[in-house]
């Protein structure tokens, strides 16, 4: 994948000088960064066209490498496009008399929301057809659907620039009539009060997108006269709005990553005083729900590093008067709780699987759900009936399409409501194998590796692989099935997901492992399965390659500075590779909610640390792989300028003759394209340049 005609831009150096703690750093391309002010501005300053200029140098660059490849990417897009069902719909589920149902039709690249009264066969009455309202913009995202108490209003947010800063609008069901109320800055979440007039909503920092203030709205008045209820003026905390499955109280909740509180109110009484459930403290963490007369709190009180379950009177809400309903498990994390009149269903994760545990109030019955698969993701939905015996939840596996699945908890029947459609012609789940092996990490630590691949696919030196990891935040990506995947697998890759620290695979523990001061075992981690499959024969470098976005994005940085040597090619999307000056700037969004999970590096101690592995900082004079970096240019979760300044310094210093591309999305944030065939479109790209550096753009599919 070489085109020696294609001159790789050379970013502009202008030296910045940036002191902390008495250490100097030189950053060249510190001028890379622009405000939100200056990227929407309509007429563009000097500085602001400079930098649109290089990411367009960069994009040009990237399409006169890539140009050889452009046919296969579109019959890729088509393949992956052709295993989709595009006429779909979701299955109804039924919430305060009406039937939810989402759909998608033929040729369109947003979803239509829909609803039927008491059951199906009743009239079906669109409520949003987003691709109506998507017409003329670039990006569009609807979020935030909240529907009345008494069905006929719902709340909606729209997001047309991908900053993830919603616009709330309300709509009349009966009518169609969109209300002339709307408020701007907010995350798209909102609650109704009960009274169908009142409804609460997040307000988000202009600057630094931190969700810090809570308002309540009464129909027909200015934004500008809604009252805040709450101000959340800690800098490292965030807050948002929530009311109890029992629509009896509304929750306004604070975070931290080691930190939570919660208050509340009635309700019927939205104007009245909140309530305090238990006041912060570090290192204690509750989440809230409502049954009777009680709240039930998912919390690592007492040092339950796993989390159990409590839960306590609404008249006496303090700590010292909640006691235990499912205690703490060294073994077992316990990662979330749905309450049913009768039954109280689990959500568990032991040696890394998911579990579904089903109890009965009345203690005659505890269950789980059998499984059989290896590796697996299984997940509950929201189920918003209290007063039922059906639970719904979905599964899926490597190899297994999702599932929708309702089970009886009295009878312990199953009915799937639905399967995933693979369309094409070619999918047999029988011609692919999954499985899990164990890595030795460095320290002795023992490391999942989730692998899939084709049943003909030989397992040798030769074989390509494409290992995936995220490993922050304690998100644990399950082992879900993929149809663009498929293109792959397809053609002779193995997929490799490893379940890294940072993650909480493992428990709680397997997370607390790999942030603050312990990050790099998460790098080393990647880098020991890495070596894992090679010396067991799965791969070898030549075709080990490795792809990771977002955190997992500093995961691809952080290895490629470590172990260059071990991948051919390395996609890093969306990367947060900048960590030190990130991380000291406090007007940046989201950096100060960020001090407890990679450290505060005012703070001298974790300055070194950060700073020992931070991409961007450890940039060297040395061969790196084949790499492909993207971005988006309204980004509000990594912002574009942190792979921009990485790409331009490895260029600068690299000392190989490998590809190094940046593709900038100009009109898109963190998540990419909006529509479902622009999306697909990305990945598309992605998947061939993986491909073409295996020469495999002229080879056929593994053949069914």
């Amino acid at each position: 994948m070489k085109n020696t005609d294609a001159k790789a831009p050379i970013a502009h150096k202008q030296p910045t000088t940036l002191e902390k703690h008495g250490d100097v750093r030189n950053d060249n391309y510190f001028w890379m960064r622009l405000s939100d002010k200056q990227k929407l501005a309509e007429v563009k300053d000097k500085q602001t066209q400079k930098v649109i200029n290089y990411l367009e140098a960069e994009n040009a660059y990237y399409n006169k490498v890539t140009a050889h490849t452009k046919s296969f990417e579109a019959e890729l897009f088509e393949e992956m496009k052709g295993r989709i069902k595009e006429d779909d719909s979701s299955v109804p589920y039924k919430d305060n008399g009406y039937f939810y149902i989402t759909s998608y039709k033929k040729g369109m690249q947003y979803p239509i929301y829909s609803r039927k009264k008491e059951t199906l066969e009743a009239e079906e009455q669109v409520m949003f057809n987003v691709n109506e309202m998507a017409k003329g913009f670039d990006y569009y995202q609807l979020g935030g659907l909240n529907i009345s108490n008494d069905n006929k209003l719902a709340v909606f947010a729209t997001d047309t620039v991908s900053r993830r800063q919603y616009f709330l609008r309300v709509k009349n069901l009966e009518t169609g009539e969109i209300y002339k109320d709307i408020i701007d800055n907010t995350t798209g979440g909102s609650v109704w009060a009960n009274d169908n007039k009142t409804f609460f909503y997040t307000k988000k920092d202009p600057v630094t997108l931190r969700s810090s203030k809570i308002y309540r709205h009464v129909l027909g008045t200015p934004s500008a006269e809604d009252v805040e209820v709450y101000h959340e003026k800690d800098e490292t905390f965030g807050t948002y709005v929530t009311k109890s499955k029992s629509n009896k109280y509304i929750i306004i909740g604070s975070y931290s990553t080691v930190s939570t509180e919660a208050q509340f109110l009635d309700a019927d009484k939205p104007a009245s005083s909140l309530q305090m459930l238990q006041p912060r403290e570090r290192d204690l963490e509750y989440s809230v729900a409502h049954f009777g007369d009680d709240f039930y709190l998912l919390t690592n009180k007492d040092g339950a590093t796993n989390f159990k379950l409590m839960k306590t009177p609404v008249s006496k809400t303090e700590k010292e008067n909640w006691v235990d309903v499912i205690p703490h498990r060294e073994d077992t994390l316990l990662e979330d709780f749905s309450i049913f009149k009768d039954f109280l269903v689990l959500e568990e994760r032991n040696n890394g699987l998911n579990k579904i545990r089903i109890k009965r109030w009345d203690e005659k019955d505890d269950y789980y759900l059998p499984f059989d698969e290896e590796t697996y993701a299984v997940s509950v939905y929201s189920n918003p009936d209290f007063d039922t015996n059906i639970i719904r939840y979905s599964y899926n596996s490597f190899t297994t399409p999702a599932s929708v699945i309702d089970f009886n908890m009295d009878v312990k029947s199953k009915e799937v409501k639905k399967e995933q459609e693979v369309l094409g012609g070619k999918f047999n789940k029988e011609n692919y194998k999954s499985k899990r092996v164990w890595a030795t990490a460095r320290d002795g630590k023992k490391v999942a590796i989730s692998l899939v691949y084709h049943k003909d696919t030989k397992l040798n030196a030769e074989t390509p692989l494409l290992q995936y990891a995220y490993g922050s935040y304690g998100y644990t990506i399950p082992d879900s099935f993929s149809t663009t995947r498929l293109s792959l697998l397809d053609r002779g890759f193995v997929y490799a997901l490893a379940h890294i620290r940072g993650s909480q695979y493992l428990g709680r523990e397997w997370y607390e492992d790999g942030k603050m001061l312990h990050k790099k075992n998460t790098f080393n981690d990647f880098v020991d399965c890495s070596k894992y499959l090679i010396e067991n024969n799965y791969t070898s470098p030549k075709h080990l390659y490795a792809m990771g976005g977002s955190a997992g994005g500093l995961l691809m940085g952080a290895v490629v500075n470590m172990n260059p040597e071990l991948y051919n090619g390395i996609i890093a999307a969306v990367p947060f590779v900048d960590v030190i000056s990130t991380m000291i700037d406090d007007s940046i969004p989201l950096t100060t909610g960020e001090y407890d999970e990679w450290g505060n590096p005012n703070d001298k101690e974790y300055y070194e640390y950060i700073k020992s592995y931070s991409p961007y900082d450890q940039v060297e004079a040395k061969a790196y792989p084949n790499m492909l970096v993207t971005t988006g240019f309204h980004d509000s979760q990594v912002q574009y300028w942190e792979p921009a300044k990485w790409v331009a310094k490895l260029r600068e210093l690299k000392t190989d003759n490998n590809l190094l591309m940046l593709r900038t999305n100009m009109e898109a944030g963190h998540g990419g394209a909006s529509g479902r065939f622009d999306a697909l479109k990305e990945t598309a790209k992605d998947y061939t340049f993986f491909l073409a550096l295996e020469n495999k753009l002229d080879t056929e599919p593994i053949k069914p």
